[in-house]
């Protein structure tokens, strides 16, 4: 047999698995027993002997969850047991990707999956069906060092539908061809076409196999839009108890939870998934950070300030900005480290707080992830115009226009837009400082408009503040509550009980002398806010009110 090239790299990966290396976090019972791994049921049959194809089962249940590593580690195995397994490679391959809604991936990942592919296809397969889906994959991968990465990724997709439709039988095939048309969907097609095919396709599938975990999951993400949320809550409620050893199943339940404004669920998933993450962390790596484990904060800070957990949520704050390492430095992460700090000022309207952030840690390479800098400069500058120092504030819409600018040049198209409205939106209070009052709110309804044309990511449970909630909270200020009430009722329609959305709407209504619709906001951010740790001044406005009415 002739070993494929890059054959010396898998065995100094299968030499570091060791006996029990790539399982999941080890939690241990009282009695110090390690409970059974759950990761869910695949069956993704291949051409491997018998205890290689256990292991490429589990290998893949992994990938389907989105643990990379872990999975990586796991077809290493398989390559232990059979080395002619040629599919190991290919799922090497398409897991040294990492997570799809995060592509295009660093050129390391680009460079370690093309290697891979190339194995796959050196040691060759034994049935047509194993080389369709290497030919798939390979066209994701074909001349990526020099052409652009939609072209590749749709064609991936496309191969994938022809998959698919050979093997309409093969479970696998039609799952990642869901997962591709789920990943090249577009933020800006409000027709919802490829998450629509998606469902058609994972729907009969969730009720014949409840425990896939890849049907559940890739369920989530095609849902995970204002409009579609509410059918997302069955694929929701089941992922957890599908693969509860894998923190990012803990975790995705969230992106329907925060869609539907579910705070205290999305909360307790991600405190979950925060804990199982930080747990994959050895006694050698203590101090420093998992990007899991960030992810799931960010949520969680997020849903803590919709509750007024104002103390919760600064712990996790602090946390963040005690954590100088993350075990993978990648956008996730760097997101993360950025939205944490400028969501726990821009939530709690404190103005001078969020005109003083600046990143942390120092020693992240910013210079690779632009777009996450711009969402705490955007923050900054936000809490620089509605401080009125105007010099500071140009200063972070001078850098946000640098930060657009190089986003385009890496063809970050999504974000380069994202970063246009957030520039559009620190104008608009800058105008409004300097009593430009109609340029002022022009520009932010601008703002709320080209938000309301994308979507959001799914790295993030939402922006910072939405520019429809800006655009109120600024007609508000103008003493224009009645228009201001209509923009804060449209942008609830878009994110459902948000804290600062739903005291909007009360201010708004108490001052255009609605008094019962006024009575009903203020009740419904009590109830939001009923297990508050920290008394805002909006819930003793809100309990003011209600007394007297």
């Amino acid at each position: 047999m002739i070993l494929p090239k890059t054959m010396p790299w898998m065995l100094a990966i299968i030499l570091c698995i060791g006996a029990s290396g790539g399982r999941g976090h080890d939690e241990h019972d009282a009695l110090g027993n390690v409970p059974p791994e759950k990761l869910g049921k695949v069956s993704f049959p291949v051409s491997c002997n018998i205890a290689a194809q256990k292991e490429f089962n589990r290998g893949m249940a992994l990938f389907h969850s989105f643990w990379f590593d872990p999975a990586i580690k796991s077809f290493g195995r398989v390559l232990h047991h059979d080395p002619e397994c040629g599919m190991a490679y290919w799922a090497i391959a398409i897991t040294s990707m990492g997570n799809p809604f995060t592509w295009p991936p660093i050129p390391k990942a680009w460079t370690a999956g093309a290697s891979a592919v190339a194995d796959a296809q050196h040691l060759g397969v034994k049935t047509e069906r194993e080389g369709d889906y290497i030919a798939a994959l390979a066209a994701l991968f074909k001349n990526w060092e020099t052409t652009d990465y939609r072209p590749r990724v749709l064609a991936f997709q496309k191969a994938m539908e022809g998959v698919a439709a050979r093997y309409p039988e093969d479970i696998e095939a039609q799952i990642l061809y869901a997962l591709a048309l789920d990943a090249t969907a577009l933020p800006t097609d409000k027709t919802f076409a490829n998450q629509l095919k998606a469902a058609n396709i994972l729907e009969p599938l969730f009720e014949k196999y409840p425990d896939h975990p890849g049907v559940a999951h890739y369920l989530i993400h095609t849902y995970d839009y204002a409009e579609l949320a509410e059918r997302g809550l069955p694929a929701a409620r089941a992922y957890a108890r599908i693969a509860p050893s894998v923190p990012h199943a803990l975790h995705m339940p969230s992106h329907i939870f925060s869609r539907v404004g579910l705070w205290h669920e999305m909360a307790e998933s991600n405190r979950a998934s925060y804990l199982a993450a930080k747990s994959e962390l050895k006694e050698a790596t203590l101090g420093i950070g998992t990007y899991d484990a960030l992810h799931a904060m960010d949520y969680m800070v997020f849903a803590y300030l919709q509750q007024a957990q104002d103390k919760a949520a600064k712990r996790l704050v602090d946390e963040a900005a005690s954590t100088r390492k993350v075990n993978v430095e990648n956008f996730p992460a760097a997101y993360a480290f950025a939205a944490i700090p400028a969501r726990f000022a821009v939530e709690r309207a404190d103005w001078k707080g969020a005109a003083a952030l600046e990143l942390s840690p120092a020693g992240l390479a910013w210079s690779k992830f632009p777009q996450a800098e711009a969402i705490l400069v955007f923050a900054r500058g936000m809490g620089a115009a509605r401080s009125r120092d105007n010099a500071a504030a140009r200063k972070d819409v001078a850098r946000l226009k640098a930060l657009k600018d190089a986003m385009a040049a890496t063809k970050l198209d999504y974000w380069a837009g994202q970063t246009d409205f957030q520039i559009k939106a620190v104008n608009a209070w800058l105008a409004l400082a300097e009593n430009r009052n109609d340029e002022a709110v022009s520009l932010m309804r601008a703002a709320a408009e080209a938000e309301e044309a994308s979507d959001k990511h799914p790295v993030t449970p939402g922006n910072v503040a939405p520019s429809r909630e800006l655009l109120g909270e600024m007609l508000l200020a103008l003493g224009r509550p009645a228009q201001a009430f209509a923009e804060f009722e449209r942008s609830l329609k878009r994110d459902p009980n948000r804290f600062r959305s739903t005291y909007g709407a009360a201010r708004a209504a108490e001052a255009s002398g609605n008094q019962k619709v006024a009575r009903n906001y203020y009740a419904k951010l009590r109830t939001m806010a009923a297990d508050h740790d920290t008394e805002r001044p909006e819930l003793e406005q809100a309990k003011a009110f209600l007394v007297k009415h």
